[in-house]
């Protein structure tokens, strides 16, 4: 057993030697800062960790970079395993030859390997299988030698009926021209320069699935570069072929590919090289161009799922940023016209306080009562701010409420909130355990008062892909997209920080190395020991070992205790260092942070501790402002062209972001008006209305201040 595990350790050190320089090439980074990279993952260092606290030993890597070297790592041990399946296939057939092996253990892309691996891959029988077993293989063989001076004929004469023998020959050469790899890379080059994506209606359809197939109308006839075209096309097109409304195919330059191909197969003009043509020709047409077609539709697919998951994260990264209230007394108004308004008065610490329903609206129309009710729980309560959500009924409810709170002595601020997913809170698990006697009308009231409060402790309690900020969710590669969304979360959490004597498990389980069940741990043990005093005192929990502590510590804010740092991003270890600054600070001496410098604490970290040191317990989320939308504008029908009007920016995709003018259907900026000016998820800003195409619903707007 020691041998086999000491064989294990060298294989994965010179595996891993060879992987760093690999990826060192790929992303263009110092092969000691991929290195280091590694171990620190094998070590189970999380990447917000390594970002964050390892910066001298990988050269002030970001998360972005840090996450591409962990992809492209479990990318390469994927491929090294791979290959040893290969191997070990090849060498039970016993056609493993040094060469082989040696062209195998240097292979670093996957294709290349599985072109390599073609031949001997096991598969189902095929028709140049039966005519292998017919003996047909000497025949194929001579005819791809293109003698001019044999008879293929009279040749073929030799194993059976002519013509049989040929075809059987011909399907022979078919295969071994598909399974080359000279033959495929030169398919391939042709589809990379001309592939074309072509979609067709498909017309034989009921009544009902033809009027859903014209939300789908603009892709009945396209005919485009497969290499331009853009990814939220590429998805909306196969998205219509799932759904059984097109037909997609992608092709490239028949001709120029059977050039290529004759370059290599055909040597002249005799009657054997035309045996070969037809073989070729077949093989192109029945096995060549379908596997190819595939591989790109594939790749196509892939890299369209990873332009649309990046436009989701990075819109998820703004939402989880988007600005806190804080802790303030909040009364939150799910709207409702027939249904009412479920109102919830919530503490400072957003525990639930008090709910009720209210009907300012027609049908009922108790406007009287819902007054008397609101005014109040305001009283009552001591409510400093109110949240209402962006569903139905939500300007009406808001001018109803602008209109109660004007006669208020105190400010209240006023908050139009996103209800995007707190439906799926509402009914989930977390929120039963929360509020097990509630139901979901309550609960979503809830939680869109604590979406005001503190948008990020809020939204994690939520799937990503139902918070709506993102095209095409349910298209792309499911594990891909849950993968690089739950490390968008992990990173703004921590990026952000917890409290660790106020934040809910489900927060908690977003730090650096805590997890589910740890979390848990630390509310319980909140729960029968009280506050935290410093951060030291974590180390109580149950299955919080050291190299957890080490993980965590720095990103869990202890507010209000024994040592100030622990309300800071400073990690424990670096205290003593940060002490010293501190005294240096407070003494008013002029602080060189070179000289700070040790083995153990280089430049980067100095400057991150002075950066705490300067605003301790800083959030670094902007304020929260007030927003109203135009008064005098609350459907389509009120809109015209060349109208100025207030607008929040509600999703961003590739082709453009979407504005809520307040109407209940998006406007949307299409990107040629965006002149390379970016947009953030929430923004506030000016939209000038283009066009307004009332049949479909569309509304086009540019930011107002493009005007020339």
């Amino acid at each position: 057993m020691a041998f086999l595990i000491t064989r294990y350790t060298i294989t994965v050190n010179n595996l891993h030697m060879n992987i760093s320089s690999v990826i060192s090439h790929r992303l263009c980074l110092g092969e000691k800062q991929i290195l280091a990279v590694i171990s620190l993952l094998r070590e189970g260092a999380t990447i917000p960790f390594i970002a964050r606290y390892r910066k001298e030993r990988t050269g002030s890597l970001d998360e972005v970079q840090i996450a591409a070297i962990q992809t492209e790592y479990n990318r390469l041990e994927e491929l090294e395993q791979r290959k040893q399946t290969v191997l070990s296939t090849i060498d039970e057939q016993g056609k493993l030859t040094p060469e082989l092996r040696e062209r195998i253990e240097a292979c670093e892309d996957a294709v290349e390997l599985e072109d390599i691996y073609l031949p001997y891959k096991p598969h189902r029988k095929t028709r140049a299988d039966k005519a292998r077993e017919q003996g047909l293989q000497p025949l194929a063989d001579l005819l791809l030698k293109q003698d001019p001076r044999i008879d293929c004929r009279l040749e073929a004469q030799h194993y059976g009926q002519p013509d049989e023998a040929l075809q059987g020959a011909r399907d022979i050469i078919a295969e071994q021209i598909s399974m080359d790899e000279r033959s495929r890379n030169a398919v391939r080059r042709e589809f990379a320069y001309t592939a074309m994506i072509r979609t067709k209606e498909i017309k034989q359809l009921t009544e009902q699935r033809a009027q859903e197939a014209m939300n789908y109308r603009e892709y009945f006839r396209v005919e485009e570069p497969l290499k331009r075209i853009s990814s939220h096309r590429l998805l909306a097109i196969r998205r219509a072929e799932t759904e059984g409304f097109i037909r997609a195919d992608i092709c490239c330059d028949q001709e120029k590919a059977l050039d290529k191909l004759a370059r290599i197969w055909l040597r002249n003009n005799s009657n054997a090289a035309y045996e070969v043509e037809q073989a070729m020709e077949d093989s192109y047409k029945r096995l060549l161009k379908p596997a190819i077609e595939t591989e790109f539709a594939a790749s196509s697919k892939q890299k369209a799922d990873a332009e649309a998951i990046r436009v989701f994260a990075t819109n998820l990264r703004q939402l989880l940023l988007e600005s806190p209230l804080g802790q303030k007394r909040v009364l939150a108004l799910d709207p409702g016209f027939r249904t009412g308004c479920k109102l919830v008065c919530l503490s400072a610490q957003g525990d639930l306080l008090y709910h009720t329903a209210i009907y300012p609206h027609p049908p009922v129309s108790k406007r009287s009562e819902a007054e008397t009710i609101l005014n109040k729980a305001l009283h009552d309560y001591q409510i400093e701010a109110i949240a209402i959500g962006n569903g139905t009924a939500s300007r009406e409810t808001e001018a109803f409420v602008r209109s109660v709170t004007s006669h208020q002595q105190s400010v209240i601020g006023i908050f139009v909130v996103s209800e995007s997913g707190a439906s799926v809170y509402s009914a989930s698990k977390i929120a039963r355990e929360e509020f097990p006697d509630k139901d979901v009308t309550v609960r979503g009231a809830v939680s869109i008062g604590r979406r005001l409060m503190d948008p990020l402790a809020e939204l994690v309690k939520i799937d990503p892909k139902s918070i709506g900020v993102g095209q095409y969710q349910h298209d792309v590669d499911q594990t891909e997209l849950k993968r690089s969304l739950d490390q968008t979360v992990e990173s703004v959490v921590n990026y952000v920080g917890v409290d660790v004597n106020t934040a809910s498990k489900h927060l908690l389980t977003y730090i650096s190395g805590v997890g589910p069940v740890l979390a848990q741990n630390i509310v319980n043990y909140r729960a029968e020991h009280g506050a935290f005093r410093d951060r030291q005192s974590l180390m109580q929990v149950p299955k919080m070992g050291q190299k957890t502590f080490e993980q965590c510590a720095g990103f869990l804010r202890i507010a209000g205790g024994a040592n100030p740092l622990d309300n800071t991003a400073v990690h424990p270890e670096s205290y003593a260092i940060a002490a010293q600054l501190q005294q240096a600070k407070q003494a008013g001496k002029e602080v060189r942070l070179e000289d700070y410098v040790t083995e153990q604490v280089g430049l980067p970290t100095l400057q991150d501790i002075w950066h705490e040191l300067d605003k301790p317990s800083r959030d670094p989320r902007e304020q929260i402002e007030e927003f109203h939308f135009s008064d005098t504008v609350h459907t389509i029908d009120d809109l015209q062209e060349g109208m100025t009007l207030p607008g929040i920016v509600t999703n961003i995709s590739n082709f453009g972001a979407f504005v809520d003018l307040g109407i209940h259907k998006d406007g949307l900026i299409h990107v040629s008006q965006l002149r390379g000016k970016p947009l953030a998820l929430h923004q506030h800003l000016s939209v000038e209305v283009l066009n307004i195409d009332r049949e479909r619903k569309r509304i086009s707007l540019k930011p107002a201040q493009c005007n020339a």
